[in-house]
């Protein structure tokens, strides 16, 4: 015979599941770099443990502090939330950030190969209007005629600075 809570979704099961996720949140939290931990919303008692758990270097002592952090989280609900979406907000924003780098690294391979320079310049002319399309296709040109590195980087330095003056 089954009790309420199984019934309802918090059998045992559900509970270890909720019980291992919070733990899960105390490591991510312990193994932030301090400059996103900084950023997070946190009362001082949640800063000491993570301090504490963060300097602690044997793996069974560290894994028991862990154990105590995510007891510590346990206790409420709404900050436990608050800092999981800050941290889901801090890993979608590095996520937009690793995707424009890449697209920025595509375009510049693009320009760099010779079969696909003339339609990337085209695609760099209207996404990035404030570009000099003429030193990116003597750059491209050093790259295609001498396999130029140094003028490889240089595209790609001023597409990063044309996407952070504000292009597509």
């Amino acid at each position: 015979m089954k009790n309420n809570d199984e019934t309802e979704g918090r059998g045992r099961s559900a509970k270890k599941r909720e019980a291992k996720a919070v733990e899960q949140l105390a490591q991510r939290l312990a193994d932030l770099p301090e400059a996103e931990l900084s950023a997070l919303p946190q009362d001082p008692e949640l800063s000491r443990e993570i301090a504490l758990v963060r300097s602690t270097s044997g793996h069974s002592s560290r894994k028991r502090q862990i154990k105590h952090l995510a007891g510590l989280l346990r206790r409420d609900d709404e900050k436990r939330e608050k800092i999981a979406e800050a941290l889901d907000g801090q890993a979608l924003s590095q996520r937009r950030e690793i995707l424009a780098f890449h697209h920025l690294e595509e375009l510049r391979d693009r320009l760099c190969n010779i079969a696909t320079f003339a339609t990337a310049l085209t695609e760099v002319r209207s996404a990035y209007p404030q570009i000099d399309d003429g030193k990116l296709a003597r750059l491209a040109g050093s790259v295609h005629e001498h396999g130029d590195k140094r003028a490889a980087r240089e595209i790609f330095r001023r597409l990063r600075q044309a996407e952070e003056a504000g292009g597509a």
